[in-house]
């Protein structure tokens, strides 16, 4: 089989907060944006690469979720225990600072772990996890 990542999925509180995060701050390009208000799909990827993608979705927009697990759902996403994604660099020293330049909410600096990588840690708007690990 021939088989890719092609798109992930992490919730989303504020599209705008989110859209200026994943394309100002991380330096994603945005490759759609649709919905309207808090009911905004935006499809966001690094730049100059069409695989992989980022959906950033509204968090309980299924109408089959209720209104005890959208509250559940939205409360982990504030303790950042709902969404999560590892992502790579070649440079984890310039990349964590350039990260730390645009006021990224820093959750751990480069550290080398004892699982044999080195990475960094931040959070996005919704309180997604986002690890960078460095690639060797």
């Amino acid at each position: 089989m021939d088989i890719t990542i092609h798109t992930t999925v992490l919730p989303h509180t504020d599209p705008d907060a989110s859209l200026a995060f994943y394309r100002d701050t991380l330096g994603f390009e945005v490759r759609s944006d649709v919905g309207q208000g808090k009911m905004r799909w935006i499809t966001v990827g690094p730049e100059g690469r069409p695989d992989p993608s980022i959906l950033l979705a509204p968090p309980a927009a299924d109408p089959g979720v209720t209104e005890d697990e959208r509250r559940t759902i939205l409360e982990m996403m504030a303790k950042g225990t709902y969404g999560w994604i590892l992502l790579a660099t070649p440079n984890l020293d310039a990349t964590f600072e350039g990260l730390r330049a645009r006021d990224a909410e820093i959750v751990q600096e480069p550290t080398e772990q004892p699982y044999g990588i080195r990475d960094c840690a931040l959070r996005d708007p919704a309180g997604n996890l986002i690890r960078i690990q460095e690639l060797r």
